[in-house]
């Protein structure tokens, strides 16, 4: 393993990630969420899409151009905020109760807004530089960081703020963050 190559990954993917949407996201979720669920949810969807975007490198962006692939992400941020915020049933019992499957909704969610996000985009440059298993770990660590701040952030906001609000907030929050997505995809260029 390389140390240069571990912390040049950590740098850049956790200077990267404070106050993005997957960040954000996070937040979000753990509002609603426990936040181990959302907190194990996020790193399993990081794990995969960075993962595998590691292993297989610069091959995604040959099958599948990177733009598609954040436009379908921000479609689907976008229609996950509308679903919260026509949503009619209040939400009367504890966090952990709130959802069947938060690991889940974490997972997909994470791992659909980590498709085509720069930091991505940079391991896969990273990986393609130095050896593959250091800028994995590096990445990992930068995110289990990340993801823990977004988590512990969440779940503190919550017995703090009304509920009503958390919903307008989150659903809010999924609709900018498509919108930005699917702009930035269509003018190709980097909003978040």
């Amino acid at each position: 393993m390389d140390i240069v190559s571990i912390v040049t990954a950590f740098l850049l993917v956790f200077l990267a990630e404070l106050g993005d949407k997957t960040q954000l996201a996070v937040i979000s979720l753990s509002c609603r969420h426990s936040a181990l669920h959302v907190f194990s949810g996020a790193i399993l969807g990081l794990f995969l899409v960075d993962g595998v975007s590691i292993l297989v490198g610069a091959s995604i962006a040959a099958v599948i151009p990177i733009r598609w692939i954040t436009i379908t992400s921000g479609v689907v941020f976008i229609l996950f905020g509308v679903f919260t915020f026509l949503s009619k049933k209040e939400d009367k019992t504890e966090v952990k109760e709130k959802s069947r499957f938060p690991l889940f909704t974490s997972f997909y969610l994470v791992a659909l807004g980590e498709l085509g996000d720069k930091t991505q985009i940079a391991t896969i440059a990273l990986a393609a530089e130095t050896s593959w298993d250091s800028v994995l770990l590096g990445v990992m660590m930068a995110f289990a960081l990340s993801v823990g701040i977004g988590a512990f952030l969440g779940a503190k906001i919550l017995v703090r703020l009304p509920k009503r609000w958390l919903k307008v907030g989150t659903a809010s929050l999924f609709i900018a963050l498509g919108i930005i997505s699917v702009v930035s995809a269509i003018l190709e260029i980097s909003i978040i």
